[in-house]
């Protein structure tokens, strides 16, 4: 393991703050937007979720590595957040399921990292200025300097980052990738629905739990076409949660265009996927201040509430939704934004937040239970 106090590091934000702390992980300069998240566990889950992509994630639990990490905790074959932002680092992990040190695997995998921060300042900071670029650098320069670099990068808004992260070739998904680890209930049909999901940035635990619910999986790029999902002949198909601006992301929208106005199939949208729905349906998007990121975001209706996990920093302009075809079912209860619609004369619904829950409570996993629903009914419907 690497020694976390042996480099000096600069945490310097868009707005001229200067936070200092100690390197771990890998030594060097990363830019990204500095955004924060509330959960108490699953930093590994949080560092490899492809949502993550192009962002600087500060943890505000206080200590970070405790457990180590493992290879059944990854979203993705990789890391994709940018840098890690931390109060305190483990010394020494200690896990069951560990396999390898934060530290060592973050630099293993180049990732920045400063520790060190105070962290309740730095998010009562975002809370307030909100989101905003920032640098982590352990490579000797001065803030004045990394300042200068910041103010060339871009912002988040405009950022098509799901093109960046999709797979390049298709690839299915039949089989959990936590064996044994998940107890929850898992239903099989008479036969498996073929369901095609759409890569915005998808997460290893999405998929697994379309499985668990007698789902084949297809995954295909985010550039796919509508022919490119038909050819696959599914039952129902599912647009994945990713990074960046929802809008930016033509592709997408137009692919969710032709699908509702030239199939009958149930259409899934998770986070990303969600917003990207709601913009084919004539809906507009916009940056929250800070975003929503953590596991235990309230959402519902009135006398019905999920306790969720959330991780994203656009959200759908309720006003925006044609108020004749669509119906708000979840409001995020803590800021009135839209958590959840669904079409009221098509197999069509999207929530904002991760019903998987990986990290996170489960209360919100009938979601996928009910996209089995519809394209159970959609294959009785055709004998």
């Amino acid at each position: 393991m690497t020694d976390s106090s042996s480099a000096a590091a600069h945490l310097v934000l868009a707005d001229g703050t200067v936070l200092r702390g100690r390197s771990f992980g890998h030594r060097g300069s990363v830019v990204g937007e500095v955004v924060f998240n509330t959960g108490m566990t699953g930093y590994q889950e949080v560092i490899t979720d492809p949502s993550y992509a192009g962002q600087l994630v500060t943890f505000t639990y206080p200590e970070l590595g405790n457990t180590g990490v493992n290879p059944q905790d990854q979203e993705a074959e990789h890391p994709h957040a940018r840098g890690v932002i931390a109060r305190q680092l483990a010394p020494r992990p200690s896990n069951w399921r560990c396999q390898q040190p934060l530290d060592q695997w973050m630099a293993d995998h180049n990732v920045v990292g400063i520790c060190g921060v105070d962290t309740r300042a730095l998010v009562r900071h975002l809370r307030e200025g909100g989101a905003m670029n920032g640098v982590i650098s352990s490579d000797g320069r001065a803030p004045a300097e990394l300042l200068a670099e910041l103010r060339r990068a871009p912002s988040m808004e405009g950022l098509n980052l799901a093109d960046q992260v999709s797979t390049r070739t298709p690839y299915s998904w039949s089989t959990p990738s936590r064996v044994g680890f998940d107890q929850r209930l898992k239903s099989k049909p008479e036969r498996p629905y073929r369901v095609t999901a759409i890569d915005f940035g998808i997460k290893r635990a999405i998929l697994d739990r379309l499985v668990a619910h007698g789902c084949d999986v297809t995954v295909l790029p985010a550039n796919s076409d509508l022919s490119n999902v038909l050819r696959e002949s599914p039952d129902g198909v599912f647009l994945s949660n990713g990074p960046g601006d929802p809008s930016a992301v033509d592709g997408g929208i137009s692919l969710a265009k032709q699908l509702l106005g030239q199939t009958d199939l149930p259409l899934f949208g998770i986070c990303l996927g969600h917003q990207i729905l709601g913009l084919a349906l004539g809906g507009r998007t916009f940056k929250l201040a800070y975003g929503h990121r953590g596991l235990n975001h309230p959402c519902g209706t009135t006398g019905q509430v999920e306790i969720t996990s959330q991780n994203h920093g656009f959200a759908l302009d309720a006003t925006s939704l044609p108020e004749d075809i669509l119906d708000v079912t979840h409001w995020n209860l803590n800021d009135r934004t839209v958590a959840a619609f669904a079409h009221r004369h098509q197999p069509v619904f999207g929530v904002q937040y991760h019903p998987e829950a990986s990290p996170g409570p489960h209360d919100a996993d009938h979601h996928f239970a009910r996209f089995a629903a519809l394209m159970g009914e959609r294959r009785s419907g055709r004998g």
